[in-house]
């Protein structure tokens, strides 16, 4: 707040020093004024009654010209203030945001590491019978699945920024893209088991399976986060004459009006990561936004009945 509050003490200066310059330069067209009623007095004053007015008239434009260059001044400087103000404001905002997602980064690592740590040492120090172990394996290779997605969407974010980031469009099936992306998750007392599919048979769309895949599985991991434990998820695939319609549906703690037109932006998360519970990054929905975006489409955050939130994306068929 310190650069600000300079900022502000400059302005204020620079107002002084302009009110002072436009009291000296009344002042000074007045002195002329009187200077030169004076001089045609002691030169002609028979002409002085014709000679007054025009001063008068004179003196008075040259105060019209300082009033307006000053409120045109007055004008710009509020602008340039604003300005001002709304651009530290966002930078400021920007720095809150980096400094969240290298918090909740760090978290993000930390716990699949640990989790991964601690099964190798399990299957170090025990002998375990085979159904075990491959329980512990099979949980290892999910948390190195996380890791994995987490550096899969900073790199893609990065990407994104430095305008890198492209598409190789094709057609292909998305109601298989769709299953075969989130069975793979639907592993049996997991959170991901809730998912519900409804899906339209056949769809065919050209794009990038990949980044829709990616899309995806960002949205539901967005709605695991906030549903409660067993809470079921609803993907949904339908289609119209020129628009396939893919919504994700949970039952979750929704999101408040004020923060929607907020979650699609990098790093933006409701709350601090000192005290929120929920992981992630803050990227995913930053992610999602650009995938629609780059496939010329439109997603819609909604709230849905009796609770929760409802994330529908709009693609062309075509």
């Amino acid at each position: 707040m310190r650069p600000l509050v300079l900022f502000y003490l400059l302005v204020f200066y620079v107002l002084l020093q302009f009110s002072w310059w436009a009291y000296l330069l009344v002042e000074l067209n007045k002195e002329i004024f009187h200077q030169k009623v004076e001089l045609v007095n002691l030169r002609e004053p028979q002409m002085l009654p014709t000679e007054a007015p025009e001063f008068e008239e004179e003196l008075h434009s040259r105060w019209m010209m300082v009033a307006g260059e000053g409120f045109v001044f007055v004008i710009i400087l509020v602008i340039g203030i604003f300005k001002t103000r709304e651009a530290f404001y966002k930078e400021f905002a920007l720095a809150r945001q980096q400094k969240n997602f290298l918090l909740s980064i760090t978290h993000e690592f930390k716990s699949p590491l640990a989790a991964i740590k601690l099964n190798l040492q399990t299957l170090q120090k025990r002998e375990l019978d085979k159904p075990m172990r491959n329980s512990i394996i099979s949980n290892s290779l999910n948390e190195t699945d996380r890791i994995h997605n987490l550096i899969e969407n900073a790199l893609l974010a990065a990407r994104i920024e430095s305008h890198n980031f492209k598409l190789y469009k094709e057609e292909f099936n998305l109601t298989d893209c769709v299953r075969s992306t989130l069975e793979s998750r639907m592993i049996p007392g997991s959170h991901s088991s809730n998912i519900k599919l409804n899906l339209q048979p056949d769809v065919y769309i050209k794009g990038d399976a990949l980044a829709i895949a990616s899309l995806l599985l960002n949205l539901v991991e967005n709605a695991e986060k906030y549903s409660p434990p067993n809470g079921e998820i609803g993907v949904a695939l339908t289609t119209d004459p020129k628009h396939v319609m893919l919504s994700i549906a949970d039952k979750g703690i929704g999101i408040a009006d004020a923060e929607k037109p907020k979650i699609f932006e990098k790093f933006y998360r409701v709350g601090n990561e000192e005290t929120r519970n929920t992981k992630g990054t803050g990227l995913g929905l930053f992610i999602v936004g650009h995938i629609v975006d780059f496939h010329h489409g439109e997603i819609k955050v909604s709230d849905n009945t009796p609770n929760g939130t409802v994330f529908k994306v709009t693609l062309p068929l075509k």
